[in-house]
């Protein structure tokens, strides 16, 4: 791996029954990159993301962050990489403080109190440490959801569709601590069906249809105002 080159896919497939969902995807991607994937339903955005959360395995092909393949060390690399998704995976009978340091307990966190107070601090729920899950907001949940994600210090983030159920109040909230974390220099994979939240974040956008990255670009050399119909000409089916 090159000393650009943080996150590396190559040659990625995975199958279901003999039907593809991923047909060879090559990406590398360095520290600090943030990537918008878009694409239709049932493109294979989210079975890339599972296969780099080490939730799933490919069929073929590999991937690599760091010094880590996610083969030859899965422990290694599923320690650098948190997942966000539109299932916040915390517990609606335990506090927001709870939580936290229920994950904080997995992860071996040194001073967890400490760790969950900064947390709560950062997406501004401290004040709401001692209510109950099930008490707060689909946006508030959202919050507490990226507070547990950065419990283990990840170098990578992974966000799956986390703008699904937010209202617009809610989804200009989560825009704004993706920016505070992009500004931490982490890298991001956000996958959406939101062209303006998605295209706002990232520093490189790619397109998948049909298993295969149709479209890859830095966003700087994206035209905004032709970005709709570049989108719907390449979900229409084109490919490279």
């Amino acid at each position: 791996m090159s000393d650009s080159a943080f996150l590396k896919i190559e040659r990625l497939k995975k199958s279901y029954d003999g039907v593809n969902a991923l047909n060879g995807i090559d990406l590398t991607l360095a520290k600090g990159d943030f990537l918008t994937i878009f694409g239709p339903n049932g493109a294979g955005k989210t079975t890339l993301l599972k296969i780099i959360a080490t939730l799933l395995k490919p069929t073929s092909g590999g991937v690599t962050i760091s010094d880590y393949d996610i083969e030859e060390h899965p422990e290694e690399f599923r320690n650098s990489v948190s997942v966000i998704s539109h299932q916040s995976l915390l517990y609606n009978e335990l506090t927001a403080k709870e939580n936290l340091e229920f994950y904080a307990d997995i992860y071996s966190i040194k001073k967890p109190e400490e760790k969950v107070a900064e947390l709560l601090k950062l997406v501004g729920l401290y004040e709401r440490r001692n209510s109950k899950l099930s008490e707060f907001s689909r946006g508030m949940q959202q919050r507490i959801s990226i507070a547990r994600a950065l419990i283990n210090e990840p170098s990578l983030i992974l966000l799956d569709e986390p703008y699904s159920g937010l209202d617009q109040h809610s989804s200009m909230l989560l825009k704004k601590q993706l920016v505070k974390l992009h500004d931490d220099k982490r890298t991001i994979i956000l996958v959406t069906h939101n062209l303006t939240f998605g295209m706002e974040s990232a520093t490189k956008v790619g397109i998948l249809v049909k298993g295969k990255v149709a479209f890859f670009k830095d966003r700087d050399e994206i035209d905004d105002d032709n970005f709709d119909d570049t989108y719907f000409n390449y979900v229409g089916g084109k490919t490279i």
